[in-house]
Formats: C-alpha cells, structure tokens, sequence
C-alpha cells in the first residue's frame, strides 16, 4: 500500500500489530482498539528514531505496563524494512532505505505536484485581504496583509480548493469627501495660491495632508485649467488615481486580485438596504435614542451594535453585514477574512448578522493580524498615513519584492514583526531569504556541473533532466552505497526533511499559517548547506554520484516549490 506520509506508513504497522494482538489475546484486558488513537511523533532526540508514537494511553485499558505494551506490539509489526524499538511506552521507527528511496522516486516524478495531496474536501473559498481605503499609498501594514494573502492563495489552491481573491474597495465613506478637499488645497497651491492645510488637529483631520496628493494635483491640472465646482469630480479623480497606483503596486508585489468590490456599488445595488430591512422583518431590530439597533447580542455578540443613526445614515457594520451576505449569495462554502488586530471585537458582530440572516456563521473565518515594525539602523521607524508615510513601495524600492515578500510572509499572524530593512538588504547567512535562495541556486550550480558535459546528440541542447529514466531505476542500489558512507546522517536526515514538505503543506493549509513554510525552506535550506559541506556530490564513483545528484535535484525542486507558493524568485545563478 502507498501512503501519502511515511508517518501514516508507520502509524498503520502499529495499528494493525494493535488490532492483531487484541485479536489474539497479547494486550491483557484490552478488548478492541479503534484506529486514529495514536499519533505519530518526531522524538527530541533524534538518536532514539525517525518518529515515535507513545502507546502509554491504552494501558488504561489493558491493564500492564506501557514498556510492555510497546514491546508486544512491536513483536506484532510485520516489517523487515524497518527497524522498530521500544523506549519505555514509546515506539519508535527508523525509515529504512526503501522508504527513503520511494521519497526520492515520488519527488521525481511528481516534480511541481509533489506536496499536493491526492483527495481533499474541496471547498470554494473567497479569500478577502488588504481593502485598504482608496485614500493614498499602501503602508506597510497594508504590505504584510498583501503578502500573507497571496502565500495563502497560493497554498490554499496548491491544497486543491478554488480560491477567489477580492479587495474591498472602501469608498463609501466620508473619506472620499476628505480625499476631494485635500486634492483642493493641493491644485490650489500648483495654481500659486498661498493655502496650506489646517495647524489645528481637529480639523486637520478632516485632511490627507500627505504629499502623495501633490503629484495628483499635477495630473488634474493636465487636463483641467482650475477647480471644479463641485468636490465630488476631485474626490472621484482622487479615488480613480488612487484605485489605480494600487492596483499597479499590487501587481508589482506579485499580488493578483480577483476582483475589486466596491463599497460603494453595494450600496448603489440596494443590497444594504436589503439586508437592513430582511433584519427589521424577522424582528432584530430595535429602535433607540432614534437610532436602528440590531440584537446582535442574541447571536453571541457582547451587546447590541447600532447599524443606522437617528440621523438616518449607515455605520460601517451595516454595509459589512450586507457585503458578507452577497459572499454567500454568490455560492462561496467558506470566507476568509485578513484583518488588523484592532478588529478583535469586529469578529463577533459581523458572525452574529450572517446567523441572524439564516446563514452559518463558522463560514466565517478571520484571521487577526499584528503589524509591523520598521526597523532602520537598529531603531524603530514611526508611521503615520497622513504625513511621512513610509510606504510600501518605499520598502519595495529599498529590498526588492522577494525580500519584502519573504519577511512579511515569515512570522506568525498574531505576532508583531520587526522588519530589519538593513539586514533585509544583506547578501549573508542572516538574511532568512538569501539564505534559501542561496541554498537553491548552490543546488542548480551542481547541477549545471554535471549536465553540462552531456548534450543530448538529437538536438545538441542539453539535457533537461539530471537523470534519465533508466539512469533513476537502478537508484535503489546506487542510494544505498551514498546512505551507507560515512555521511548517513547528513543524507537521511536530508531526504527525511524533504518527505516533511508534505506534512508542512497539510498543516499549513488547515491552520491557514503561511510562517510555516517560510520557516521550512530556511530549515531545508540549512540541511542542504549541511550535506554539502559534508560530502562530495561529484567524484570519479559514479553510481554514487549519481544517488547524491538525485537528492540535490529533489533539493532543488522541493526549494523551487515551496519558493513558488511564497510568491519568492528561484535564482538559478547569484
């Protein structure tokens, strides 16, 4: 039988020696066992096994001691291929050579696919991340959003589902009215006009004061001779300019949207009154100090949430609760949210109208994001929208789009990041991103070594394989001699990573955390290097050098892979 992870390969030879030892009596008391129980494990101290599972629980049970119960069950295991231990009431296994072998087999002819599981239960998942106000440049903020939403796009269809990514354009508010009379003052003072935006805080904020508006201003002023008489024409050709350098810097980060939802066609469509009044209909709302109050308290949320003011006007609850709606309508089984830290309490609300409104809300999945530090020279850079705005592309143009992706996409979500711009930059083992592409361009460096001196004698090109067919099919006897050198533990614990991918990508995918990966192809990376320094992968023995050359390639596609879902660049050269 083939299995998709070497561990349910060593959890089912325990489970069957389980269920035939009950069978015949050898497990004391026990009367049944029901497969999924146990679990398998990686042991802290690698001396003692590949993986362990700990039998302990079932002497509840069986009534005899855990060392015995190990013991009967490993005298149980059929399984010549591999060697099996007890420690107290642990198992613990050791892959033989076949099962590394069949390792490098699977990454070979998977190559791309290899990590993909076979069968899932699909899902069709809206992914919904960044929605920044179309009111000025993305921030930093915004960057990590963008990264770590693309990543789990990207390994979320990798995983099988259909995944469609939106951005929420924010542009229903009375930010669009404060965009236009920022744009004002800007085209007034391109005019000469000596204005400048209010000192006093108040009403400053009512303003974007940040320079990006100046370049604006100059664009209006292209093909227009002066102000409008209504704000609404600044305030659209604010937006527009806005949506569209974006979009464009969007692009640029290797981040592809979908769709771009308006908030403000949502309203425009009806929808929102809709959902208000299907809410007024079945009785959840109430009425107070003359303001519309939904009982989101009924549905888990801590007290009831005002959705339309007394002076008629919508929060911003309201327009959220109908676009969740029009998600569901539109047939999506799941949605996923990114959103900043500071909407904890948001959660609880927007779940507790999707139920009131007859949907499921565990549909609903947000993932709550700290934010990100900048940190220059070793001191941490202040932030602010309105003014010295580090921006993203600021930070693009700085490290590049794979060290801003790699960085932003390294930590875990609920976790703040500082973002080290110089150390970002560097060309070292420090840098986490230079160091795995490092490792995968040494990886293709040995390649070319090789595939160099053979040209295929049809078409003169060279070969686009590291081994051929029939040069891999004797590799069983060729990996044995590289596994029984003196560099064994190098190499297995090599191949036992690669075999790792397929567990990272599982887990990944159902916990919907993209560090992980990150922080795999920097351990990978690390073993490679590892092996590397420890062995020659080119010598006069060819057989061996063709073992050695299999694991570097499958190195170099596992590395490729898990780089590609990271939205991060495989050089072959540096």
């Amino acid at each position: 039988m083939i299995f998709w992870m070497i561990k349910d390969y060593f959890l089912n030879k325990v489970e069957d020696a389980i269920i035939k030892a009950v069978k015949e009596n050898k497990l004391g008391q026990m009367s049944e066992y029901v497969k999924g129980t146990l679990i398998v494990e990686r042991p802290k101290n690698p001396d003692f096994g590949d993986y362990a599972v700990n039998v302990s629980m079932l002497a509840r049970d069986a009534k005899i001691a855990p060392p015995v119960i190990a013991q009967t069950i490993v005298d149980n295991i059929n399984d010549n291929n591999n060697e099996y231990s007890v420690i107290a009431g642990f198992i613990n296994f050791k892959a033989g050579n076949n099962l590394l072998i069949d390792i490098i087999d699977e990454i070979f002819n998977k190559k791309k696919l290899y990590g993909k599981p076979e069968k899932i239960d699909k899902e069709k998942i809206i992914l919904e991340y960044v929605s920044a106000n179309p009111t000025g440049p993305f921030h930093i903020g915004h960057g990590r959003w963008a990264a770590m939403g693309s990543v789990l796009a990207n390994l979320l269809k990798f995983y099988g589902h259909e995944v469609y990514q939106e951005f929420y354009i924010n542009d229903a508010g009375s930010q669009i009215q404060k965009l236009g009379n920022s744009l004002a003052i800007r085209i007034r003072q391109q005019l000469g006009e000596n204005v400048d935006f209010p000192t006093d805080e108040t009403e400053r904020k009512n303003y974007y004061p940040g320079d990006y508006l100046i370049q604006v201003a100059k664009k209006y002023l292209e093909t227009h001779s002066g102000l409008p008489d209504n704000v609404k024409e600044l305030s659209d050709f604010a937006k527009l300019e806005m949506e569209t350098l974006q979009k464009a810097l969007l692009e640029n980060f290797k981040v592809h949207f979908d769709n771009f939802y308006s908030e403000l066609s949502l309203h425009n469509s009806g929808k929102v009154e809709e959902c208000v009044n299907k809410l007024k209909n079945s009785g959840k709302i109430y009425q107070k100090d003359g303001a519309d109050w939904f009982k989101s308290s009924d549905f888990g949320d801590d007290q009831d949430r005002v959705i339309k003011k007394a002076d008629g006007s919508n929060t911003y609850l309201t327009a959220d609760i109908a676009y969740h709606i029009d998600k569901l309508e539109r047939g999506f089984d799941r949605m996923i949210n990114i959103w900043g830290a500071d909407h904890h309490g948001y959660v609880a609300r927007v779940k507790a109208s999707i139920e009131a409104l007859g949907y499921d809300p565990e549909k609903l999945e947000v993932l709550l994001g700290q934010l990100v530090n900048l940190v220059v020279n070793g001191e941490e850079v202040r932030m602010g929208k309105r003014k010295n705005m580090v921006t993203l592309e600021d930070l693009i143009d700085e490290v590049g789009v794979d060290a801003t992706r790699f960085w932003m996409a390294m930590r875990n979500i609920d976790t703040t990041l500082d973002f080290d711009i110089e150390l970002a930059k560097t060309n070292s083992d420090e840098n986490p991103v230079f160091y795995v592409q490092y490792a995968h361009a040494r990886a293709c460096s040995i390649i070319r070594n090789v595939i160099n001196e053979r040209l295929d004698t049809k078409t003169g090109e060279k070969s686009p394989a590291v081994l051929s067919d029939s040069e891999f099919s004797d590799l069983t006897n060729n990996f044995d001699k590289s596994i029984l050198n003196n560099n064994i533990n190098d190499a297995k614990k090599l191949v036992l990573k690669l075999e790792e991918y397929k567990s990272i990508i599982e887990n990944s995918a159902k916990t919907r955390q993209v560090y992980t990966i990150c922080r795999y192809v920097q351990e990978l990376a690390a073993e490679f290097h590892s092996f590397y320094n420890a062995v020659r992968v080119i010598s006069d023995d060819k057989e061996l050098t063709k073992a050695r050359l299999a694991l570097v390639y499958s190195v170099k596609t596992v590395l490729s892979n898990a780089l590609d879902l990271l939205g991060v660049n495989a050089p072959e050269k540096m």
